[in-house]
């Protein structure tokens, strides 16, 4: 039987400069950091992710001054990395690395959202590498996460989160199911993105009530059906895809998201739950309205003694 005492439990919901369809720390196709900032205040969300280092401003106290002066709080940065290539590659990542997870840390949050390299790229489809990993390319990826994860914990106190991502070495169920299989629980939590692990074919209520207590963070996102049949399909790059639009509004997407924040619930554990609608490029005027609808749609998913 449920019982019937409300869980303590937070689901802090929160958007993304994703969602204002930015990607890069710079672009003319982009809305300028401050308009961002505004819009995500007035649709009234009040927690942030960093989005690409460098869109927004990278001094600590700069930074604060403006999100405290629009109510934001920041729940996480986000890195990307390329750690199935080894120990050679480490330097390297860690330059990456450290620079985002000072900024995320002095800015109170505690998590970093880790974002695996593309097998091809994101724009032109260029094929990179190999979309299958060898056994001991597994073996580097396991093992330089969990490196990855104790570091950053060690020196900044934040807790890494991977997050699967199409185009990407973890993105299918199997995929999945293999990296959160090999490595440590204590080190490596997962980012759940519902669209990405959807667009890849997964089940994100299935990965909840399965790997629980490896859940550390969500994205909330949905996919269009029939535009990510003809994705699939027609073998079409992530960016691409986006620009077709394959990345949809709730609640007109796949997966329900009622399900999804219910599983999450269950877990009985404090969580972000990371609004992220991929659209680039799009119009400047296009990401308000829509963000303003979907936190509505979200404020309807909670529940008495748990509003969302």
């Amino acid at each position: 039987m449920t019982p019937s005492v409300p869980s303590s439990a937070r689901i802090r919901i929160g958007s993304a400069p994703d969602s204002w369809g930015v990607w890069f720390p710079d672009d003319p196709q982009q809305v300028p950091w401050q308009r961002f900032l505004d819009e995500v205040a007035e649709a009234g969300y009040a927690w942030i992710e960093l989005g690409p280092y460098g869109y927004l401003p990278t001094d600590p106290a700069r930074l604060a001054d403006e999100t405290r002066g629009r109510g934001l709080t920041v729940s996480a940065g986000t890195v990307f990395t390329g750690l199935h290539h080894g120990p050679d590659v480490w330097d390297r990542t860690w330059a990456h690395v450290a620079d985002i997870a000072a900024l995320t840390r002095a800015m109170g949050a505690e998590h970093l959202v880790v974002i695996p390299s593309f097998w091809r790229d994101d724009k032109t489809g260029e094929v990179l590498e190999d979309r299958t990993l060898t056994p001991a390319q597994w073996r580097d990826l396991t093992a330089q996460t969990e490196r990855l994860g104790r570091e950053v914990r060690e020196r900044f106190g934040l807790r890494i989160v991977v997050h699967p991502h199409a185009d990407t070495h973890i993105d299918t169920e199997e995929n999945v199911n293999r990296f959160l299989d090999a490595t440590d629980p204590d080190l490596v939590s997962l980012c759940l993105d519902t669209g990405h692990y959807a667009y890849c074919g997964g089940d994100s209520v299935k990965l909840i009530e399965t790997y629980g207590e490896r859940i550390g963070y969500l994205h909330l996102k949905q996919v269009d059906p029939e535009i990510l049949a003809a994705v699939v399909a027609d073998e079409v790059p992530f960016g691409p895809a986006v620009a077709r639009g394959v990345m949809c509004e709730p609640p007109g997407g796949v997966p329900a998201l009622e399900p999804v924040l219910d599983a999450a619930r269950a877990l009985d554990v404090d969580l972000f739950a990371i609004v992220e609608q991929d659209m680039y490029p799009c119009p400047p005027d296009k990401p308000l309205p829509i963000a303003r609808r979907t936190r509505e749609f979200l404020r309807s998913c909670g529940r008495p003694g748990s509003p969302l």
